[in-house]
């Protein structure tokens, strides 16, 4: 491994150990980085593993439907702005944590990971939505 690429993960790491739980958010924080800080939410479940909606389809603002096995092709779907917030989810966090470690790679800074499952975020959103 070259050393320009350790540097580059020891920064990513130490971005993340400053992260409360190394960047993986509650539902709770998930809804706050959406509705005070702007955040983007990127649903990177496979089109398979979809069973309703998607985060874009429920109406969760910010929302973008990426799955995971064609990620590269939304790319333009990200903000440039490599420093606002952006939180990936999935089912069970496996695909979220890879594309984390792939935009982080790309030098986005604020990158979270639903520690739960996005159907349940979809559930809260329609609670709220329809009151």
């Amino acid at each position: 491994m070259s050393d320009k690429t350790k540097e580059k993960l020891n920064v990513i790491l130490e971005i993340n150990k400053q992260k409360e739980n190394l960047g993986m958010v509650t539902l709770h924080q998930t809804r706050e980085l959406l509705m005070d800080a702007g955040a983007i939410l990127l649903d990177v479940r496979p089109p398979a593993k979809v069973s309703g909606e998607n985060a874009q389809e429920a109406g969760i603002a910010n929302a973008y439907y990426t799955p995971y096995p064609e990620f590269a092709e939304y790319l333009d779907e990200i903000p440039s702005d490599h420093t606002g917030p952006i939180v990936i989810a999935c089912l069970k966090g496996w695909f979220a944590n890879r594309v984390m470690g792939y935009l982080e790679m790309m030098g986005y800074e604020n990158v979270y990971v639903l520690d739960t499952n996005i159907e349940d975020l979809i559930e809260v959103h329609h609670a709220h939505a329809d009151k």
